[in-house]
């Protein structure tokens, strides 16, 4: 028996997917999401939101595991590492 068929279902459109592009970070799709790979492979992600990789570090490509945080936290020491080295005065 086939279910009944809404005439505003039949003809509403899909929903777009939001993409979110964070700062330092993975991409954030919304809703189940199949990634088709470089070698051709397809990967599933029915999660509601589903971080994907942009760094490269990650060990589970394409989806994110959070090593940018570590690249992230090692760019920031670097930094004040810097200023402080410009902020102390030198002596001749």
């Amino acid at each position: 028996m086939a279910e009944p068929t809404h005439k505003a279902a039949r003809n509403r459109a899909p929903r777009a997917r939001e993409i979110i592009v964070t700062d330092d970070g993975p991409l954030l799709v919304s809703g189940p999401v199949e990634i088709v790979m470089p070698d051709g492979r397809r990967v599933k992600s029915e999660r509601p939101v589903t971080a994907l990789c942009v760094c490269k570090r990650s060990r589970r490509q394409p989806f994110c595991d959070t090593s940018h945080r570590c690249r992230v936290h090692t760019d920031e020491i670097a930094q004040e590492e810097d200023r402080a080295q410009q902020e102390t005065p030198t002596t001749s």
